[in-house]
């Protein structure tokens, strides 16, 4: 996703303010008011109040359609993480009843790989090499929560079975804008057969991430230790696996400024040691995401051949989309084995 400029004059401190008094959260005027950089469509702002320090996380001004209900379900997510071993941002308090939801959150004491490596890790390749085993662990983490602590939340039965007619309709929505020329993506219909006649049989319902990469992870600044997973919007009650296969999907291309990381066999292997799920379909993960994110990215471009966003990066996306279905019939062949 694309950042979002961040006005802070169109954030009301004085209301918030008043909601913060009546958490019972520590009293006092707002100051060291400083957006929050990063790849979200969300408002993010630090500040300080009471001798505490906060992020504010909001819709931009201009919101999405269901951007309140995105941040309700962040704000959710976070609430039930609370507690775990998950590293992920600990939520303060939350307004969703309103419009617009909004939720302070602790600031994150850690760095993104994806801007550039601090020292030690710059300079010490056994760092970086954990980092990515470190980002494995993390997610299994994640998997080992009971997805009973969000009841009601996504819909695991059939999760499997939905997701490539799911994706096929959205590829076919997009014959809808004037200018695209159609899907042209070779190993389309060879990696949707694949996945269909290679269906695992059964899982284990977990919380799902729903964009797990590296660029939405933040490390530590002494050590490779994940110190928050970021950006949960796109997160569900599903297959945990599929995490681990996006993470192999865009291995290690999302992992920005990051020399000398384990190899996506590696990876896989760490993940098993640390959890009780049954790995023997990994490969069909790893497919499944790279059919995903590839045809999620070929959204832009159609958008782009209908002049609703700009060319050059539809370009690259569908040529990412093209390397995207590549890797797939990478992983069909056997290439995490």
């Amino acid at each position: 996703m694309t950042s979002t400029h961040i006005d802070v004059g169109t954030i009301d401190f004085d209301a918030l303010g008043v909601w913060m008094n009546a958490q019972g959260l520590p009293e006092g005027p707002i100051t060291d008011v400083t957006p929050v950089p990063g790849g979200t469509q969300n408002v993010m702002v630090r500040f300080n109040r009471g001798g505490r320090s906060y992020v504010l996380r909001r819709p931009p001004v201009h919101a999405r359609s269901k951007s309140n209900e995105v941040l309700r379900r962040e704000a959710r997510v976070l609430r039930a993480l609370r507690g775990t071993q998950v590293p992920a941002p600990a939520l303060v308090a939350a307004q969703t009843l309103c419009d617009p939801v909004y939720y302070l959150m602790e600031p994150v004491d850690g760095f993104n790989p994806s801007t550039g490596l601090p020292e030690p890790h710059a300079s010490d390749p056994a760092i970086r090499h954990r980092m990515g085993l470190e980002a494995a662990a993390a997610l299994a983490e994640l998997g080992r929560v009971d997805p009973a602590v969000l009841p009601g939340f996504g819909r695991p039965d059939g999760f499997l079975e939905r997701q490539v007619p799911r994706w096929l309709k959205e590829l076919d929505s997009y014959g809808e804008l004037d200018g695209y020329p159609g899907r042209d993506i070779p190993g389309l219909h060879e990696t949707a057969g694949w996945l269909t006649s290679h269906l695992p049989h059964a899982f284990t319902p977990g919380i799902m991430h729903g964009d797990y990469h590296f660029a939405n992870l933040m490390f530590a600044w002494d050590g490779p230790r994940v110190a928050a997973i970021v950006d949960w919007e796109m997160c569900t009650i599903g297959d945990p696996l599929l995490d681990l296969g996006w993470l192999l999907a865009t291995w290690p291309t999302s992992a920005g400024h990051v020399p000398g990381l384990p190899a996506p066999q590696e990876i896989v292997a760490y993940y098993a040691e640390l959890s009780d799920r049954d790995m023997s379909a990994i490969e069909w993960y790893a497919v499944m995401a790279c059919f995903k994110l590839g045809i999620v990215l070929e959204g832009t471009h159609a958008r782009a051949c209908a002049g609703k966003a700009p060319k050059d990066i539809g370009d690259l996306l569908h040529a990412t989309t093209l390397g995207l279905f590549e890797r797939a019939r990478e992983f069909m062949d056997g290439g995490l084995t």
